[in-house]
């Protein structure tokens, strides 16, 4: 059985600061990569595939000019992409969702919309007596205790306007 569980994180200033570059990284990197399947669709090209841009956001990476996309996980990067061209590839194959409508067209997250999240590596979250380990960030103080000595899948972290939050 799958169960899902979401815990109240509690951290410092300085891992706050690291959590929105976090979250601010993933949106940006989303709606690049929205931005760039748009331009190709424009000139009638088919989908590009998420490998092909991670690499080119590898390339980006060492360059001055992004060299802020360092600063964080490179997990949250290929997350950020690989679930926008997921949203993107839905809409583009005109696939249904659960509900039989068709998907509708990915659209750009904003900065003051959009609710601030990001995905950590599952396989880098560590967890320790009411702490949890974020790649680049640090162990963070949390409110309860997450289940130890299990094997999570998709763990998100968001911020719900007041809390930062992780759901595993």
């Amino acid at each position: 059985m799958i169960r899902a569980k979401k815990v109240r994180l509690r951290p410092t200033e300085e891992q706050e600061k690291q959590l929105w570059q976090s979250a601010g990284t993933a949106r940006w990197i989303f709606n690049w990569t929205l931005q760039m399947q748009e331009m190709n669709y424009r000139f009638g090209r088919k989908f590009i595939s998420n490998n092909d841009l991670r690499k080119h956001i590898t390339k980006m990476k060492q360059r001055p000019k992004y060299a802020w996309l360092n600063h964080v996980s490179n997990n949250i990067a290929k997350q950020a992409v690989k679930d926008a061209c997921d949203a993107y590839k839905k809409w583009f194959d005109g696939r249904t969702d659960k509900s039989r409508l068709k998907a509708e067209k990915p659209h750009f997250k904003s900065r003051k919309k959009s609710k601030p999240a990001f995905y950590n590596d599952n396989i880098k979250l560590k967890v320790k007596t009411k702490l949890v380990l974020f790649e680049k960030v640090g162990w963070v103080k949390t409110s309860e205790q997450l289940p130890v000595n299990t094997k999570y899948s998709n763990p998100r972290i968001s911020f719900d306007g007041k809390y930062w939050y992780v759901s595993v």
